[in-house]
């Protein structure tokens, strides 16, 4: 019988970037994320970009300290890694996604 934890495991990654406006460091990390899935998660994700211009009180609510801040909601435990994202063998070690789970 498999767990929530297992079917989670196996589910889509909810990837959350939280960025502030358009500047080149957030269109970069968007950009950067965006290959990083398409490349080593094909339909296994689902990322949601959230501009804290737009929503300051989510960076309170959601713990952010630095911008732009990548957090893999699913599966569970929390991970995030700060950063543009430009290293791509980092961000899958840091958040623990690979194309194998």
């Amino acid at each position: 019988m498999e767990t929530n934890e297992t079917l989670e495991a196996r589910g889509p990654k909810k990837l959350v970037l939280y960025v502030a406006g358009e500047t080149p460091k957030s269109l970069a990390a968007i950009k950067n994320l965006e290959k990083i899935c398409s490349e080593n998660l094909p339909g296994k994700y689902v990322i949601e970009v959230i501009d804290l211009k737009k929503s300051p009180h989510l960076a309170r609510e959601h713990n952010i300290v630095a911008i732009p801040t990548l957090v893999r909601e699913l599966p569970t435990p929390i991970r995030k890694i700060i950063g543009d994202l430009s290293n791509s063998e980092k961000v899958l070690v840091n958040l623990q996604v690979s194309e194998n789970e």
